[in-house]
């Protein structure tokens, strides 16, 4: 169509006749029907939630019910011929011709009736072709349709940000109330943000603010050039005073949390604005799988506690091999409730406990060191790395004591049973030997991040009894890649988007997975692993779903936080934890004596709530066993309590009969603030010193379930 606009500007009236009855008038372009876009599960059919405008969609008022003021206000700042021209400007054609002949970028300088036409049947290309079809049907539009109309439709069709399309849902957005309702300064206001929302709107910060102020200024300046307002009626008029930004609809269950990830992913992969979510009619794709999901809210409504209302739990389920999110609970209402629209799941920062031995685990076996590995594990044992001579460390912990749980004294034990007993006294060792810089390492690369107010990871020998902060949903990926056997990949929660007309698109995500460890070191620990949730484990109670998997417990001193993280080979790992109250370590937020279940353990709830979720999520999947064993060798333990080859072995058996797991040892550390911001361990006494990275009071401690 560029011979059109060429021939406008060279051939004269002949061109613009041939031109013009050659062009019909379109239909409406999808954009200016269909406002909202639209979220689905990963079957891309069944609606998740939707991002609709502020108060839904568009609401159209006829022109009697906008006041005269108002009318005059845009007609102010867009096109002050309006009511006189034949629905172009010539000057702005003029110009347009000239730029799009030099190659430059198209202008604005276009009539109400060209900008209705462009928003309501074309699209927001900035081509010539575009520019010579909006003139054209500008031109019959204009023959067809009364000035008034075509007005009451421009207001009624353009977009003025904050998720409003049409005057009427912008006058109760910016001001509270209906359109009929506005005086001559909010017109004013309303017809300067259309130049450009997210530039305009006085509530995104100062120089949006000043923008507005002088485009207001300039609207009500060219009124009274027009003779529409007096001089004494400028000066009297004031800037007006708009409502704060509302966020656009969404869900106010759990999928709301997820449906503000998807908002966030939208932005930074695929820079969509908010502006673009309201009226653009986007069509996304997530990850998440409504089985595994519906599973997640049943298992936590049937598993957690009630009656108490400060109890938080996050769940996150991941594709390993692939980062693909499948579930997610945040919470279970968004928006309100204590946290509001905090997330459990991605944002609580929670010492991870003894889920984080794991990661000394993989240290040893990169190591060469085998899962035949023996170690004393009698309780108590008392180690020089441990030791604290911090202001305000316990007897134990200046002495660098460390016990198992009930001071249970397991002999020795190889690494397969020490991780499925979660005995504290073998760890200690083992990460005396590969060094908390392994265990560190280790973590990193599998994906853990340092959450809340950590900078990074602690290198303290109590790392290995999970001092650091994390969040679910990295638990959740660091155990896939285990269960990928080393395949660690970054998680995503968008799988694809499309839209048609003004905002064409048609994107999908490339999973980004990389091989971090050796696969022989990855399947030896899925082994180790898978000890956890056998009889005699800490978690042994998840052998009720019914296929191989590995995961481990954790729990915190004075059962602060409490998790079970665990996987099936290949399919989906999951992670669940749990905090009380803001989280900071304070002695009401302990988890110690819950109705119906008393202390809240890694070994009771998460693993209740992990084994329910799992069922439901994998209902219907192929049974996958386990893979072969790595069978890592070569290395040798050189500390001092490494057991001969020919001294007896105990098996790992339960620590205690009752299926809960405490912490009767401490670790240091000062303790302040809520999710995120602990900057310490919790301590067993209440008492705390401050933060250590080379000594550490007895470590929390793990129980069979």
């Amino acid at each position: 169509m560029l011979w059109t606009l060429l021939t406008l500007g060279l051939l004269g009236a002949a061109g613009v006749a041939v031109a013009y009855a050659m062009t019909d008038i379109p239909e409406p372009n999808e954009a200016a029907q269909q406002q909202e876009s639209i979220i689905y599960y990963s079957d891309g059919k069944t609606v998740l939630d939707r991002f609709a405008t502020v108060d839904g969609n568009r609401q159209i008022v006829p022109i009697d019910r906008i006041p005269q003021d108002v009318q005059r206000a845009f007609l102010a700042a867009e096109d002050r011929s309006f009511y006189d021209n034949n629905g172009i400007s010539p000057k702005g054609i003029a110009r347009s011709i000239w730029v799009g002949l030099k190659g430059g970028a198209q202008q604005g300088g276009s009539t109400i009736t060209q900008q209705y036409v462009k928003n309501y049947y074309l699209t927001q290309d900035r081509t010539l072709e575009r520019k010579a079809k909006e003139i054209l049907i500008s031109i019959k539009i204009d023959q067809e349709l009364s000035k008034d109309q075509i007005l009451a439709n421009y207001l009624n069709t353009i977009y003025y940000g904050r998720g409003a399309s049409g005057i009427q849902k912008a006058s109760l957005a910016y001001f509270g109330k209906s359109v009929q309702d506005l005086n001559v300064s909010q017109g004013a206001l309303l017809a300067s943000v259309i130049r450009g929302p997210s530039f305009y709107d006085p509530r995104l910060g100062a120089d949006a603010l000043t923008n507005a102020q002088e485009r207001w200024a300039y609207v009500l300046d060219g009124m009274v050039a027009q003779g529409w307002l007096t001089q004494a009626e400028r000066d009297a008029a004031t800037f007006p005073t708009t409502a704060a930004l509302t966020k656009a609809r969404t869900a106010t269950g759990p999928e709301g949390f997820i449906s503000e990830m998807v908002r966030a992913e939208l932005g930074s992969k695929l820079d969509l604005t908010e502006d673009d979510l309201a009226r653009g009619g986007y069509r996304i794709t997530t990850t998440i799988d409504k089985r595994a999901q519906d599973g997640a809210k049943s298992a936590i409504a049937s598993r957690m506690p009630q009656g108490v209302d400060d109890l938080h739990v996050g769940l996150a389920a991941v594709l390993p091999g692939d980062g693909a999110i499948r579930a997610l609970y945040g919470g279970p209402r968004y928006g309100s409730g204590d946290l509001g629209y905090f997330n459990v799941a991605t944002q609580a920062g929670l010492q991870a406990g003894s889920t984080f031995k794991i990661w000394t685990l993989v240290a040893a076996l990169e190591r060469g060191l085998p899962l035949s590995t023996r170690l004393d594990a009698r309780s108590p044992m008392f180690f020089e790395q441990f030791r604290s001579n911090e202001p305000g460390a316990t007897p134990q912990a200046r002495a660098g004591e460390v016990v198992n749980f009930g001071n249970h004294g397991y002999g020795v034990l190889d690494l397969t049973q020490a991780t499925g007993a979660s005995a504290n006294t073998y760890y200690a060792q083992l990460n005396i030997e590969v060094s908390p810089e392994r265990t560190k390492e280790a973590a990193l690369k599998a994906g853990i991040r340092p959450a809340g107010a950590q900078e990074e990871l602690g290198t303290n020998y109590a790392n290995v009894f999970g001092t650091d902060l994390v969040t679910v949903l990295d638990q959740a990926n660091a155990y896939a890649t285990i269960a990928a056997e080393g395949k660690r990949a970054t998680p995503y929660i968008i799988a694809k988007v499309s839209a048609r007309g003004e905002f064409k698109l048609n994107w999908s995500a490339k999973p980004e997975v990389k091989q971090v460890f050796d696969q022989a070191v990855m399947r030896d620990a899925i082994h180790a692993m898978n000890a956890v949730v056998r009889p005699g484990g800490t978690a042994a109670a998840a052998g009720a779903l019914g296929r191989p998997a590995g995961g481990k417990t954790g729990t915190t001193s004075n059962n602060y936080s409490a998790w079970f993280d665990g996987f099936t080979p290949g399919q989906l790992s999951a992670a669940v934890g749990i905090y009380r109250g803001d989280g900071s370590l304070i002695p009401q937020n302990q988890m110690n004596n819950i109705p119906g279940v008393g202390e809240l353990t890694g070994g009771t709830v998460p693993v209740a709530i992990w084994t329910d979720f799992m069922r439901l999520a994998l209902e219907g999947q192929d049974v996958m066993a386990l893979p072969p064993l790595g069978n890592i060798t070569g290395g040798t333990p050189s500390i001092a309590t490494t057991v001969p080859s020919t001294t007896s072995t105990s098996t790992s058996t339960s620590e205690s009969s009752t299926a809960t797991q405490t912490s009767t040892a401490t670790e240091t550390g000062t303790a302040t603030g809520g999710p995120g911001t602990s900057t310490g361990p919790p301590t067993e006494t209440g008492t705390s010193g401050p933060p250590t990275e080379t000594t550490t009071t007895p470590p929390p401690s793990e129980t069979s379930t």
